[in-house]
């Protein structure tokens, strides 16, 4: 391993592709994510990498190029934020479709309107159903160590589907921490060459992607994303395993604290884990049985962890950091599906909380599970907000 450095979140990103030295990288600035295109970009133009970098005049442009790229044969990366995600819709399904294994950062930020530049899941959750892996950082170690890891599941032959890295909008894009980077060396060896499958540039097997589908094979089709999604658990876990062998940290499916004896859990995702457990940590001073854990992987859901997490569980609290307006949060229903596997229910809560980047202090944490605790908490609870 080389030193410790002090860097932030997009920097951090931006040096685990210089180590990979992907292809092709085509992207669009936008805030939070600019520091991380512009950083890589700097890498391109003092020619420390090889990547044929691509300013194009558009996220949809940004992705329809990395797709393309990808289905041609190229290890193809790119990052977005917010209203670039949105921009990109249409594309996400046809990426995932094609079965391209491309890889784009997502520094996580509130969707308009009203306008907001700041912190919440709502660009990551528009696109939940779009058949991309989906995984989320804690902090910048782990935005660091999971694009490093991102390419490796995406690319393996049995999942072969695009991958998002999501790193939660200025909490860690742009905060400096300390982390622990590998050498080149061992990142080249352990992320490995691509191996496209079927490629278009395989001018000696010629093929053609996103062809029309007719109802009688478009359902088929999608059906082998199913599949897909369903190796990368395991594939993931293995992943995970050799890179603990690589550089000393574990990563798994769904991150614990303290939930093992705990009556009472909470269930978050990204930078809202940290806070978390200095919650649980003072709660634990008065006494309280409790804990949280953190869903790493969000697509494909990890409903066999889920499930045995809660397994015994008075009561769980599902923080969701975006809203399905009409609904519950868009974690909620999948906890509590996951929660069906098991012979009985805890007790289920959905607080929405953070909308638009609003602070959410430890002191807030606690109050959510003395709520609950007290009876004092609905089904739906809005932390932060006057009903």
């Amino acid at each position: 391993m080389t030193k410790d450095i002090a860097i932030n979140g997009d920097s951090a990103i931006a040096l685990a592709w210089k180590q990979i030295n992907p292809d092709v990288c085509a992207a669009y600035p936008i805030t939070p994510q600019t520091i991380m295109v512009e950083k890589f970009a700097e890498y391109v133009a003092n020619g420390e990498v090889s990547t044929e970098f691509v300013c194009v005049e558009s996220e949809h442009s940004a992705l329809t190029l990395c797709t393309t790229s990808s289905s041609a044969g190229a290890r193809t990366f790119t990052a977005t934020a917010s209203q670039g995600l949105a921009y990109m819709w249409e594309m996400m399904p046809i990426a995932a479709a094609m079965r391209v294994p491309l890889i784009m950062a997502v520094a996580n930020r509130a969707v308009s309107g009203p306008i907001d530049i700041h912190n919440d899941h709502g660009d990551v959750m528009s696109a939940r159903d779009c058949g991309w892996v989906s995984l989320f950082a804690e902090n910048v170690q782990e935005a660091y160590d999971i694009s490093i890891m991102a390419p490796r599941i995406a690319e393996h032959h049995d999942v072969q589907l695009p991958t998002l890295v999501n790193i939660d909008g200025f909490i860690l894009t742009h905060a400096i921490e300390r982390i622990t980077p590998l050498d080149t060396d061992v990142i080249k060896k352990f992320v490995g060459e691509f191996k496209p499958l079927y490629p278009l540039l395989d001018v000696k097997h010629p093929i053609s992607h996103n062809l029309l589908d007719g109802p009688p094979f478009y359902f088929p089709h999608k059906y082998q994303s199913v599949l897909g999604m369903n190796n990368a658990l395991k594939v993931t876990k293995e992943v995970f395993a050799e890179f603990e062998k690589i550089s000393g940290r574990r990563y798994n499916l769904v991150e614990e604290y303290k939930c093992e004896d705990a009556d009472c859990i909470a269930i978050v995702l990204g930078s809202s884990f940290g806070t978390m457990k200095e919650a649980i940590d003072q709660l634990r001073g008065e006494g309280k049985k409790v804990g949280v854990a953190m869903p790493r992987l969000f697509r494909p859901w990890p409903i066999a962890e889920l499930a045995k997490l809660m397994k015994g569980k008075k009561t769980v609290i599902v923080m969701d950091k975006h809203l399905s307006i009409g609904a519950y949060g868009p974690m909620f229903p999948e906890v509590v599906a996951a929660a069906l596997e098991n012979e009985s229910m805890p007790k289920m809560y959905n607080y929405i909380y953070g909308l638009g980047g609003v602070d959410t202090m430890v002191s807030d944490f606690v109050s959510v599970f003395k709520d609950t605790e007290s009876g004092k908490a609905k089904r739906v609870n809005y932390l932060g907000v006057k009903e």
